[in-house]
């Protein structure tokens, strides 16, 4: 089976979010189960050389902004087969895949990423000017949203088509006057093609013109055909309930793993837990500057500073929280408010609280072997990869009991403790009460450490490697091949609705 899966950032070559780490790593596992596979995604400043990537196509000037080049190399380290969209004019240039060094939207986003999915459907097509089909074009996110309109609005054959929304939040809209510029027909513009309050949607161009539709965890998938989760797509999608399912995300295990990670001050495994988190803890505070201190909670935090993730919380809490001895150390930007929040925290509280603004690859995976308690407030999380690396790491997560959260951390009660199965501290609500109520139970059992080295195990024995992902995937996949056998993990619908 040959499968063509697009995005608009895979790592390492791009990442912004969640997104790149599973385009970098879901591949790897499908390869693993026997797909002959091909990733699609701009060529960004550097990434064709990254990539050692050369010519292979021209794909025309489909909007007239200077011709399209498909760029063939290979994914970084694991050598994956990589096709890049290289138009100079929409994507050679300094800054981030949707943003400039300010942090403002590109203006012309609605052009780079229709080129984006019109690439992705050129190539999927039976006369592309490539010599490999694919079976099965696998989008994912608005970027890449009007793939599956394009095939439709071409109506030769065409591949199976999945669509994964990774954040229902994104919805890629634009002004009306685009249709044509993209050539796509007037008549989608409409309440049942991508239309949606008088804007064009690459969202639900994905979501109307798919033929199956995944998202990131199965609790996800339910949430979002709610008006609470929706954000004004939950009829869509509650009309297409029979198509929709979730899959829940996996974790690189090659890359976040205590007992082989390169930036870590010591690797360490269950049988050494304690020590090996010992050392990493003392070097973090003194690589940030906060006082060495054993005993003190180390909470960490890995996030977008933004509402959605609860960040907002965080703050409120944090004085009862670091009169019980705990320290604060976040990694993350976002709302400019936020982050001045949290400097002026680390500026009144130096022997408490430190913290980087931006992102740093090497420091979030110290952080995750450094820290003794993860917190992540998320409003909502479709999925969330960051409470699924600290279990691995020992390093327990305090959630808001949503997503994917609820779908991967077991809440430390009484009888999940006893029974072995307690791996964090989730809460039901939103709110700083909650969240401060959830962290002072992790708290009190971090006093206990035999109590919390069993909560340890627990948590760095879970398994969520991506070939339980990929085998359901697999089986996707192969319901839309007619000559495909079946085999593999049967995909679930989630026709079964939350209550508004």
């Amino acid at each position: 089976m040959k499968l063509l899966f697009a995005s608009s950032e895979i790592f390492p070559l791009a990442k912004t979010g969640g997104l790149a780490d599973v385009a970098g790593a879901l591949p790897i596992a499908l390869h693993r189960a026997g797909l002959d596979l091909r990733l699609l995604m701009p060529a960004y400043r550097g990434v064709a050389r990254q990539a050692e990537a050369r010519k292979i196509a021209n794909l025309g000037d489909p909007f007239g902004l200077g011709d399209t080049i498909l760029l063939e190399g290979r994914l970084p380290d694991n050598h994956l087969p990589l096709w890049l969209i290289d138009n100079p004019r929409l994507f050679d240039r300094d800054g981030g895949p949707y943003q400039d060094s300010q942090g403002v939207d590109w203006p012309d986003n609605d052009m780079r990423f229709g080129l984006l999915g019109w690439a992705a459907a050129r190539l999927s097509q039976a006369n592309s000017p490539v010599a490999w089909k694919p079976d099965i074009l696998h989008a994912n996110d608005w970027q890449t949203g009007l793939a599956p309109a394009y095939l439709k609005a071409w109506g030769d054959s065409r591949p199976g088509l999945v669509f994964t929304i990774h954040n229902m939040a994104y919805q890629g809209l634009f002004p009306p006057a685009l249709v044509p510029r993209l050539g796509l027909p007037w008549s989608f513009y409409a309440m049942e093609g991508f239309e949606y309050w008088s804007q064009l949607s690459y969202l639900k161009a994905g979501l109307v013109y798919a033929d199956k539709l995944t998202t990131v965890s199965p609790t996800y998938a339910r949430e979002i055909q709610t008006p609470a989760y929706g954000f004004g797509m939950q009829g869509v999608l509650a009309d297409r309930a029979a198509d929709l399912g979730g899959i829940l995300n996996g974790a690189d295990y090659a890359i976040w793993d205590p007992a082989r990670d390169r930036h870590l001050h010591g690797g360490y495994g269950i049988g050494d837990v304690r020590p090996g988190k010992a050392a990493n803890k003392a070097a973090l505070q003194r690589e940030l500057g906060l006082p060495q201190i054993p005993d003190a909670p180390l909470l960490v935090v890995i996030s977008r500073l933004s509402d959605q993730k609860g960040m907002d919380l965080l703050p409120a809490v944090m004085p009862a929280v670091i009169a019980q001895g705990a320290q604060l150390a976040v990694l993350g930007s976002g709302q400019a408010s936020q982050e001045q929040a949290f400097l002026a925290l680390a500026e009144a509280c130096p022997d408490h609280v430190a913290m980087h603004v931006g992102y740093a690859e090497d420091l979030a995976h110290r952080l995750q072997a450094g820290g003794d308690i993860l917190l992540m407030p998320s409003r909502y999380e479709p999925c969330g990869l960051t409470q699924i690396y600290a279990m691995r790491y020992g390093t327990l997560p305090v959630v808001h009991m949503t997503g994917g959260l609820a779908d991967t951390v077991v809440d430390a009660t009484y009888d999940a403790i006893l029974q072995g199965t307690a791996t964090g501290f989730r809460f039901d609500q939103p709110t700083a009460s909650a969240f401060q109520w959830a962290i002072e139970r992790a708290i009190g059992l971090y006093r206990h450490p035999d109590q919390w080295a069993r909560l340890q195990a627990n948590a760095m024995r879970q398994d969520f490697g991506w070939d339980h992902s990929a085998a359901e995937y697999l089986a996707l996949y192969r319901s839309l091949r007619s000559d495909e056998p079946p085999g593999g993990v049967p995909f679930r619908p989630q026709t079964e609705t939350l209550p508004p």
